[in-house]
């Protein structure tokens, strides 16, 4: 597809929701794996003023159900696979007492009874597109992501037109891309990540994009090959795949020029280890979350492995103390804060929220930093998953990364276990590599010889087949508490 072609096709689909009576303030929900008519609907109902949300494909009935609900989506896109799925969680919504009909169509990519074609909205003439909508971007949302839901229900992040050009235009001074890039679009677009820096990267500066609609390894590294994929926005559970996996050398990945990771962070160890292995210098790490549209730093050239960079154009962070709130200098650790044109307007319908999250115009992050002496930042641990062993604080992700550079270590994740006398024990949960022999005591006497004594696996070791991770790469930890 041409840009030409995406084009037209936005203005043939604009114009057809027009004439359907689509209108300004309208919510339309994307329930769909990565596939190119997702960017051209999320294009079409931004250029009439409607808002998009974007739903997990994974969802279950219910799931989904909950999502309508609140964001009062009035039309669902969805695949003819999953038709069926929606039709359940739009009956769902008939049982729940509300003054406005939720989802009241359903657009499927491809047939299914009692749903309209998307097909159909590309044979419209175009002659209907509104030309001239009356969009305030800074109060009109755009898109309403919905947080990952990781502790409590998922809270919907309002992100206006503003917040999200504005992090686009940010995104092309920081980490610009070329009109002879490929690109690989693995990345959920349903996700802030996959979203904003994977689609309207590419679009932004014109680079080709393949699509895929999940990470299959083998279908990945195939297309890296067969595209000549020179840039690749991944996150964490990829990059230690393409570092660890063998079948990697199977492939010709010479066009890999660079790698961009985020969601979660990426240790220094495997971030050298995924140089050397696929010799790609510019590895860069970057940081956000889906309140900040989503970034907030990035990287330079040449990269400084195991940070996040520096702060974006037009963005200011600062460090508090956890327990006093005071301001922290450089190589100090306490809570990143940040404030910026892509800071979100707030959370739909929750105040209360959205005033815990934005204090005197800063947004608390809930994640631990330190920053160094040139306005580096390295991102340590999320503040409520900080393991505090008698009153010292273990960052899980410390050991984690230092856990994955053992040669015999494919994954692992760590978290604290509650104890009488020392308040929590970290514990490790690791994925061994293939035909691995690798023992409980092997892997104590390898980080025990690497840490501090605070920070050594008292709460003992467990071997999984599989960590539980998110779509967008983070480690599911509530799951492994739930299994203890």
């Amino acid at each position: 597809m041409t840009f030409a072609q995406l084009k037209a096709s936005v203005r043939k689909v604009a114009s057809a929701l027009t004439r359907l009576r689509y209108k300004k303030g309208d919510c339309v929900c994307l329930f769909s794996p990565n596939v190119p008519e997702f960017c051209i609907m999320f294009l079409a109902v931004s250029a009439i003023g409607g808002i998009v949300t974007t739903a997990n494909p994974l969802y279950s009935a219910k799931e989904l159900a909950q999502q309508l609900k609140h964001s009062q989506s009035v039309a669902v896109v969805t695949k003819e696979a999953t038709a069926d799925l929606v039709k359940e969680a739009c009956a769902s919504q008939t049982a729940v007492k509300v003054s406005i009909p939720f989802a009241s169509e359903i657009i499927v990519l491809g047939e299914a009874e009692g749903c309209r074609p998307f097909s159909s909205l590309l044979e419209d003439d175009g002659k209907a597109f509104p030309e001239n909508v009356d969009i305030d971007p800074r109060k009109d949302i755009l898109v309403l992501p919905y947080s990952s839901g990781t502790t409590g229900l998922p809270k919907g992040v309002m992100l206006s037109h503003r917040n999200v050009v504005s992090n686009i235009v940010q995104l092309g001074n920081a980490v610009p891309l070329y009109t002879s890039d490929s690109m690989v679009g693995v990345l959920p677009f349903f996700h802030i990540y996959g979203m904003v820096v994977t689609q309207f990267g590419a679009l932004r500066d014109g680079c080709s994009m393949v699509t895929l609609p999940k990470f299959d390894p083998q279908e990945f590294l195939s297309v890296m090959e067969k595209y000549k994929v020179s840039v690749a926005p991944i996150v964490p559970p990829i990059a230690l795949y393409l570092s660890k996996h063998e079948s990697v050398a199977n492939y010709d990945l010479s066009n890999l020029r660079m790698i961009i990771s985020g969601a979660a962070p990426l240790g220094e160890g495997l971030q050298h280890d995924l140089a050397d292995r696929l010799k790609v210098p510019n590895i860069l790490q970057g940081y956000g979350l889906t309140e900040t549209s989503p970034v907030t730093h990035c990287d330079n050239f040449p990269p400084k492995f195991g940070t996040v960079g520096t702060c974006l154009a037009n963005t200011e962070a600062k460090v508090l103390d956890t327990e006093t709130g005071e301001l922290l200098g450089p190589g100090e650790e306490g809570e990143l804060c940040v404030r910026g044109p892509q800071v979100m307007m707030g959370y739909l319908n929750n105040p209360q929220a959205t005033q815990d999250m934005i204090r005197d115009g800063w947004l608390h992050t809930g994640d631990i930093c330190h920053y160094d002496e040139n306005g580096c930042f390295t991102v340590t641990d999320r503040l409520k998953e900080l393991i505090k062993y008698k009153g010292f604080q273990v960052p899980p992700a410390e050991l984690e990364a230092l856990l994955i550079s053992h040669p015999e270590i494919d994954d692992a994740a760590v978290i604290g276990v509650p104890d009488d006398q020392a308040g929590e024990l970290p514990r490790a949960y690791v994925v061994t590599a293939q035909n691995s022999r690798v023992t409980e005591a092997d892997i104590n006497q390898f980080v025990d010889s690497h840490v501090s004594p605070h920070k050594k696996l008292r709460g003992g070791i467990k071997f999984l087949s599989q960590i539980p991770k998110s779509p967008s790469g983070k480690i599911l930890r509530r799951l492994l508490r739930q299994s203890q």
